[in-house]
């Protein structure tokens, strides 16, 4: 996939312009080779483009495309968007450099592979992940030769029923509802009972908490797979997190990109049945019993979106940071809960075998340090050596905001539940609307606090 850059052409444009003026768009000239593209600002006077063009005359660069937009970082500013071909790419620099000395026009420059000047791409509104939910990495339909389900000709045309499901959902639509066999509800069955057999002593208090909720109002039993639309609406009232049904894996960056949205792209398909207790990749249990229980404690819900929010726009080594702390705490994390280490991993909570081991005195435990853990190297197919523990997912979240605040980024980004959508912080009247929105919730906070008083 396409880390980067965008053109903010026709109407993705003007969609843009309505929310919230963001410079960092998708760039679609970016698939085509042989075109640079950038945007340059300039005050709003008489002859100002002019004169800016002349620039490019001089050179001799032909523009390819050129539109204009009003800037929303300075109301006397408009921006100007063009596309060059790439055989000016010596003589577009000297231009840029007469575009910021003599014009003092801001220019951002879209296509080339240049650090300071370009962000990688990232969802604007929740509408967005439509447009990467699709790039897998592996697994859909097409399966490894290690795959226990590889030689299964029967297996392999149902995980292509569950990816076309995958494949053809929108956004808003509502999660197609799966009529699952009787052989593959034995298999889910299996992993049910024996997990539930352990969750009592080896998982957290909030995952035990939410599982009888799970089974009173979501269909978790024993002899049955409960369907991702009716756990979706049900985390959507608890904590406003959804479930988006995935073909199979998403890049890092696409992954944690959703849950900055609270969405959790979710496989629908259930492991092979000759290896009830195995699966190579996520699946139905894993997701269900691992993940979904803790999505619905509040706390654990702002961490897991904390997370995904640190991780728009951020270089592809913190990327990488950002998936291992998401791997030692959202897929294989243990906290203190009073005397006791308990389990709030989903890896863990979906492996019958591993949550065992992870209280055991055989691996390795140390405190959560997102510096420290983001450095750690991790196997994926064998118990995990090391283990680290949260003291509270209200600590373990204060250190990943801390961490992020680490990342180089030229913006800050906050996510607006309204408009399900990310305001990225880079212009006085979005700092303006969120220091109104603080007070106003203020206002609320203290009037509560008197009326306790």
């Amino acid at each position: 996939r396409s880390k980067a850059k965008t053109s903010p052409c026709g109407n993705a444009t003007a969609k843009m312009d309505q929310r919230r003026g963001s410079m960092y768009l998708e760039e679609e000239t970016s698939n085509k080779p042989g075109v640079l593209s950038c945007i340059f600002s300039l005050k709003e006077e008489v002859g100002a483009l002019a004169k800016a063009l002349r620039l490019f005359e001089e050179k001799g660069i032909n523009l390819t495309h050129i539109e204009s937009r009003p800037s929303r970082m300075n109301k006397e500013e408009f921006e100007f968007f063009i596309s060059v071909d790439s055989t000016c790419s010596q003589v577009l620099d000297e231009v840029i450099d007469g575009l910021r000395t003599q014009i003092s026009g801001h220019v951002h420059e879209l296509s080339r592979n240049k650090q300071k000047d370009t962000v990688p791409w990232f969802p604007n509104d929740i509408q967005d992940l439509d447009r990467f939910a699709n790039q897998i990495l592996s697994y859909g339909s097409e399966l490894d030769a290690d795959h226990p389900g590889f030689t299964d000709t029967v297996y392999r045309a149902r995980r292509k029923e569950f990816a076309d499901i995958a494949y053809n959902y929108r956004h808003g639509q509502v999660i197609p509802r799966v009529e699952y066999t009787e052989a593959e509800k034995a298999t889910w069955g299996t992993v049910f009972k024996e997990l539930k057999t352990l969750y009592p002593t080896h998982a957290c208090r909030e995952h035990n908490r939410v599982f009888p909720l799970l089974e009173k109002y979501c269909g978790y039993r024993q002899d049955n797979i409960p369907q991702l639309e009716d756990i979706s609406r049900f985390l959507q009232s608890c904590t406003g997190f959804r479930l988006r049904p995935v073909a199979g894996l998403l890049s890092s960056r696409d992954f944690l990109a959703g849950l900055a949205f609270r969405v959790f792209h979710s496989t629908q398909y259930i492991r092979h049945g000759s290896r009830p207790m195995y699966t190579p990749e996520p699946d139905i249990c894993h997701e269900l019993l691992g993940h979904v229980p803790l999505f619905a404690d509040p706390s654990f819900a702002q961490f897991s979106q904390e997370i995904g929010l640190a991780s728009l726009g951020a270089p592809d080594e913190y990327i990488e940071k950002l998936a291992t702390v998401y791997w030692f705490t959202v897929e294989f994390g243990l906290c203190k809960q009073g005397s006791e280490i308990k389990a709030y991993g989903a890896g863990l909570l979906s492996s019958f075998g591993e949550l065992q081991y992870c209280l055991t005195d055989k691996p390795r435990i140390m405190p959560f340090d997102p510096e420290k853990t983001s450095m750690q190297k991790y196997p994926i197919t064998e118990f995990q050596p090391v283990y680290f523990v949260a003291d509270s997912f209200e600590d373990a979240k204060e250190k990943v905001r801390k961490f992020a605040a680490t990342i180089p980024r030229p913006f800050t980004v906050r996510y607006n539940a309204y408009t399900q959508s990310i305001e990225v912080l880079d212009n006085t009247q979005q700092l303006r609307n969120l220091a109104d929105s603080i007070s106003s919730e203020m206002g609320i906070l203290c009037n509560a606090l008197r009326k306790l008083e």
